[in-house]
């Protein structure tokens, strides 16, 4: 009993974090949120671009089966819809064309423009996505090479 009484008692501390290292680790992580944060979201918009330009690809690809099969493009009247559906002058028509009941969304989720005749000199047909805003001008549209 006495050997344990004779030895000097160490200061007891409570146990956890201080607010100052709570505040540095907050600082950290708020830098690190502030310089990486940006970064990624430009790869997720690069990204999104890149699908768009895919996916106007693949669907390029459809209306092109669908032009074997019909004889012609579907009309802009008739737009993306006559992959889904059998458009009433349709006779040979082979499809869906599509997955689903419904014309595949861009990247956005806004629908494809599609016009033919092009109003592009060289081209069938436009196939376009208006990008991020949905509103995108001439200039700023994703479209068919």
């Amino acid at each position: 009993m006495r050997q344990a009484a004779s030895q000097p008692r160490r200061a007891t501390r409570d146990a956890g974090f201080t607010l100052l290292e709570i505040l540095v680790v907050i600082v950290i992580l708020g830098l690190l949120i502030g310089l990486v944060a940006p970064a990624a979201l430009r790869q997720l918009g690069g990204a999104r671009i890149s699908i768009a330009h895919q996916s106007i690809e693949r669907i390029g690809s459809v209306l092109d089966m669908y032009r074997l099969d019909v004889g012609s493009y579907p009309t802009s009247e008739e737009g993306l819809q006559a992959l889904v559906e059998r458009p009433t002058d349709a006779a040979s028509w082979n499809g869906p064309y599509v997955r689903g009941d419904r014309v595949p969304l861009d990247p956005w989720n806004h629908a494809y423009v599609y016009r033919n005749p092009s109003e592009r000199s060289g081209h069938d047909y436009d196939l376009c996505s208006l990008g991020p805003s949905g509103r995108a001008s001439q200039q700023d549209m994703i479209c068919n090479p």
